[in-house]
């Protein structure tokens, strides 16, 4: 099997944003715009690309194997998981499955959120919604419990920080319907800075959303043991100050 050779810039810049590696994972800090596996558009996938990138630097001969367990929205940026074995993979698929992988993001979002659960000691608010997919627009929308084919879509959100235009809101992922937080924070009013498609005023240069996966938190598929991965944020965000959770980087 042989993969394309890359350049020194492109090797470089795929090193760079390896945030974990071990024999059974590899964890990725993905850009706007990349996508994590092949869709029809024809364009190379992150899958292919790691492959090419492993090939070369390890100088492995013979087939490189890269599992894709769970995927980000072209738009989206920061942290993407690739299996490199296929009991990682299918352990993987497992836990996703399952919810034992804990998937935190950050929006930067054109208004406030609502007010936070007086209740909640951690500052989190449990939002539950049902979203229908319509396949032809490639968009979710908050529908009736009865609506046919509509899902249960839930997640927990606090704000977190702000500047003077926009406000930084941190979210944990319980489901993984399409797009479900755009389409959750849009219903509360707290559309993501350059999301288009959910009611945003206006898109962003690079064509993305404000919108990455920050952090995850799982138990190692095969050596058991914990481990937590977090992704710089975007250095084309504008800068906001945190301002309510004093853990957040």
């Amino acid at each position: 099997m042989e993969y394309r050779e890359m350049a020194p810039e492109e090797f470089n810049d795929i090193a760079s944003r390896i945030l974990y590696e071990d024999n059974h994972i590899l964890i990725f800090n993905k850009a706007v715009g990349e996508i994590v596996q092949g869709d029809k558009t024809g364009d190379e996938a992150l899958s292919e690309t790691l492959k090419a990138f492993i090939a070369q630097r390890d100088s492995k001969p013979g087939k490189v194997f890269m599992g894709v367990p769970h995927r980000l929205d072209r738009p989206v940026s920061g942290i993407s998981m690739f299996a490199k074995t296929s009991k990682a993979l299918e352990r993987l698929n497992e836990m996703f499955r399952t919810g034992a992988v804990h998937k935190t993001y950050w929006a930067l979002c054109c208004n406030p959120a609502p007010k936070a659960d007086a209740s909640a000691e951690d500052g989190f608010t449990m939002l539950e919604n049902w979203l229908k997919r319509n396949e032809k627009q490639n968009k979710s929308y908050i529908v009736g419990k009865d609506t046919r084919d509509a899902k249960l879509a839930k997640l927990r959100y606090r704000q977190i920080g702000q500047s003077q235009r926009y406000h930084l809101i941190e979210v944990e992922l319980l489901t993984g319907r399409h797009h479900q937080i755009r389409c959750q924070l849009a219903g509360l009013g707290c559309v993501i800075k350059g999301d288009l498609k959910y009611g945003a005023p206006r898109s962003n240069r690079n064509g993305g959303i404000c919108l990455m996966a920050r952090s995850i938190r799982f138990d190692h598929p095969v050596r058991h043991e914990e481990i937590f991965v977090e992704a710089p944020v975007p250095s084309d965000w504008p800068e906001v100050e945190i301002t309510t959770c004093a853990d957040a980087k």
